[in-house]
C-alpha cells in the first residue's frame, strides 16, 4: 500500500481521496463491511495490476486515476496524462457520430461499448476495445466515468486477414466453372460458389450435394468408403440427370478431395479433434455428351444401314430362291408324269422340262453363291435400356417429323442380357418403324408410341404400342411371314422385317408376340431370359 500510495500522491495529491471516495461507489452496501471481507490494500491492488486498462474521470472526461495497464497500453505514465482530457486518447479516423453515441448513452446513465481508433503516446494507432460505465452517487447522480479498454489491434488485424483470405478463396472459387461445394461429415455444406447455387433451381432435386453423394455411394460401393478413410479423391463419375420441365438431360462429371482440419470449437481447445470435408466439383459435360451421342449415332447409322443392307439382300435372295423352288417342284413333278408314260411322243417335252428344271437349279446354285454371310456377332452383357435409347435417337427425325408423342417408361433397374448389341438395334429400330409407318398412315387424331421395359422373375420384357389401326386378328399368325406385309403396296423391306425381326428374337432365345388383348392400336411384346448365354452362331 505504501508503493501506490506514495505513486498516488507524486501524481495527484488528491488521489488518495479520490480512491476513498470511489471505493465505496464501486461497493456500495459492500464497503461498509469491507474490513471484515478484505483489506482496502488489496482492493486497490487489484484494481491497479488488473491486466485490463482501467482509468477514472470526473463528469467532465478529466483523468483522475489510471492504473499501470493503462499506462503500458497508451504509452502515457500518469504524470503524463493525469488531470488531461481523456480526448488526449482520440484519433480522428474514428467517426463523430461514434462520439455522439457514447456521450449520449453514458449521459443517459447506461453503460456504452464499442471500438474507439486511439492514438498512442508515439504516435501510432491502435484499437481499442473500450467499456465506459457511469458512477453514481446516493442521489442517482452522475459523479465519476470508470474507462476499461483493451488494445484489440492484433487480434482484429488477425481476424481481418482469416476474413480476406475468406474471401479470396471464395472470389476464386466463385470464379471457377464448375459448381464446387465443400462439404462436412455429416453432409453438410459449408461452402459453396455460384455455380453451384444454380443447380439448386436447375435440377430441382433438393440439395444438388445431398443428391449427387447418393448416386456416388451407390455407383461406388465399398470403394467410397475405402477411398474416404485414406483421403484419396475420385475423378470422372459421370452421371446423366433428367431436368424439370420437359427439358433435355444432363450430364454432369463428379470429381472430389477429401481433407481434414482440426476443430475450432471450446471441445478441441485443450486437444486436436479433427475433422473430414470433402470437397465436391460438378461439371456440367452436357454439350460434350451430346457431341459424342451425335457421333456415336452416326456411326451407329452407318454400322446398321450396312448391316440391315447384308440382312435384305440376304432374306431377299433367300425369299427368291423360295419363290423359284415353287414353280420348280411343279416342273419336277410333270416330268415325273412323262416318265412313267414312256411315251415318245412327249419326248420332246420331257427335254425341255429337263432344261427348265436345270436351268432353275443353275439359278439357285448362282443366287445361293450371292447371298452374302453374317458376321458372327459379339456376345456381350447389355442393358436393353441403353439399346431403346439409342433407336429412339436414331428416329428421332422420323418422330418428330410425324408429331408422335413418345412415353418412354424405361424401369430403372433393370436387369441386363447377353446378346449382340447391333443385333437387337436392328431389331427395335424394325419395330419402331412399323410403329412410325402405322402412325403416319392413320388418320387418328392421338399420334402415341409407348415404349416400357420391365422385368418379371428370370425375364427382361419390352412393350411397344402405337396408336396406329393395329394388325386385324385373322393377319396377325402371318406377319411373321417371308414376305407378307399389312401394306397395300408392300414395304421398304419387301415384306421381311417382321421375319428378321423374329429371326433376331429367336437367337436371343426370347419371345415376340402381338397383344390380343390390346384395342388401341398394336401393341409388340418382346420378352428375353435374364443374363442367358444365347444360342451359338448368333448373327
Amino acid at each position: 500500500m505504501k508503493k501506490i500510495s506514495l505513486r498516488f500522491l507524486q501524481t495527484h495529491s488528491n488521489m488518495a481521496s479520490v480512491i476513498d471516495e470511489l471505493v465505496p461507489e464501486l461497493l456500495g452496501e459492500e464497503y461498509k463491511n469491507i474490513g471484515d471481507k478484505m483489506p482496502y490494500s488489496l482492493f486497490v491492488e487489484a484494481v491497479e495490476q488488473v491486466p485490463i486498462a482501467i482509468s477514472i474521470t470526473d463528469k467532465k472526461a478529466k483523468i483522475l486515476y489510471v492504473n499501470e495497464e493503462f499506462s503500458r497500453v497508451t504509452g502515457y505514465q500518469p504524470e503524463d496524462i493525469l488531470g488531461q482530457n481523456e480526448s488526449v486518447l482520440s484519433d480522428k479516423r474514428t467517426p463523430r457520430d461514434v462520439y455522439h453515441n457514447l456521450w449520449h448513452t453514458i449521459s443517459s446513465k447506461k453503460i456504452w461499448r464499442g471500438t474507439l481508433c486511439n492514438r498512442h503516446k508515439f504516435g501510432h494507432r491502435y484499437l481499442s476495445d473500450l467499456t465506459i460505465a457511469p458512477m453514481l452517487n446516493e442521489a442517482g447522480a452522475i459523479t465519476h466515468y470508470i474507462g476499461m479498454h483493451r488494445d484489440i489491434t492484433n487480434y482484429y488485424e488477425s481476424e481481418q486477414k482469416v476474413i480476406n483470405q475468406k474471401l479470396l478463396i471464395e472470389s476464386v472459387i466463385n470464379s471457377s466453372p464448375f459448381a464446387m461445394v465443400v462439404l462436412d461429415d455429416q453432409d453438410r455444406v459449408v461452402l459453396d460458389n455460384h455455380n453451384y447455387k444454380a443447380l439448386v433451381s436447375d435440377l430441382d432435386k433438393g440439395e444438388p450435394a445431398t443428391y449427387f453423394l447418393r448416386l456416388l455411394r451407390e455407383e461406388m460401393g465399398d470403394a467410397w468408403t475405402e477411398l474416404q478413410k485414406k483421403e484419396q479423391g475420385f475423378n470422372h463419375r459421370e452421371f446423366k440427370i433428367e431436368s424439370k420441365g420437359g427439358q433435355r438431360a444432363r450430364w454432369f462429371s463428379c470429381a472430389g478431395n477429401w481433407f481434414v482440419e482440426n476443430e475450432v470449437n471450446v471441445d478441441a481447445f485443450f486437444e486436436n479433434i479433427p475433422k473430414q470435408y470433402l470437397i465436391l466439383t460438378l461439371t456440367d459435360i452436357s454439350r460434350q455428351r451430346r457431341q459424342m451421342d451425335e457421333l456415336h449415332i452416326q456411326a451407329l447409322k452407318i454400322m446398321m444401314s450396312e448391316d440391315e443392307r447384308v440382312r435384305s439382300l440376304r432374306e431377299t435372295l433367300l425369299g427368291a430362291m423360295h419363290q423359284i423352288h415353287m414353280p420348280m417342284n411343279q416342273i419336277r413333278a410333270a416330268e415325273q408324269i412323262l416318265r412313267h408314260k414312256r411315251d415318245d411322243q412327249h419326248s420332246g417335252l420331257l427335254q425341255i422340262l429337263q432344261e427348265i428344271q436345270q436351268c432353275g437349279e443353275d439359278a439357285v446354285a448362282t443366287m445361293q453363291k450371292c447371298i452374302p454371310e453374317i458376321l458372327q456377332a459379339a456376345v456381350i452383357p447389355i442393358n436393353l435400356n441403353q439399346i431403346l435409347h439409342e433407336v429412339l435417337l436414331l428416329s428421332n427425325q422420323r418422330i418428330w417429323s410425324n408429331g408422335i408423342d413418345v412415353h418412354w417408361q424405361p424401369l430403372a433397374d433393370l436387369p441386363t442380357m447377353l446378346g449382340s448389341e447391333n443385333r437387337l438395334r436392328i431389331l427395335f429400330k424394325q419395330l419402331l418403324d412399323n410403329a412410325i409407318e402405322a402412325i403416319s398412315e392413320s388418320n387418328s387424331l392421338e399420334k402415341q408410341i409407348k415404349i416400357t421395359t420391365s422385368s418379371d422373375m428370370d425375364l427382361i420384357c419390352v412393350s411397344i404400342d402405337d396408336s396406329g389401326p393395329g394388325i386385324p386378328l385373322e393377319k396377325r399368325a402371318k406377319v411373321f411371314e417371308p414376305f407378307y406385309t399389312t401394306r397395300p403396296m408392300g414395304g421398304n423391306q419387301a415384306g421381311m422385317g417382321l421375319v428378321m425381326a423374329r429371326e433376331i428374337v429367336n437367337q436371343h432365345q426370347g419371345l415376340i408376340e402381338i397383344d390380343q388383348n390390346y384395342q388401341h392400336g398394336c401393341r409388340f411384346k418382346i420378352s428375353f431370359p435374364v443374363r442367358r448365354q444365347p444360342q451359338k452362331g448368333l448373327g
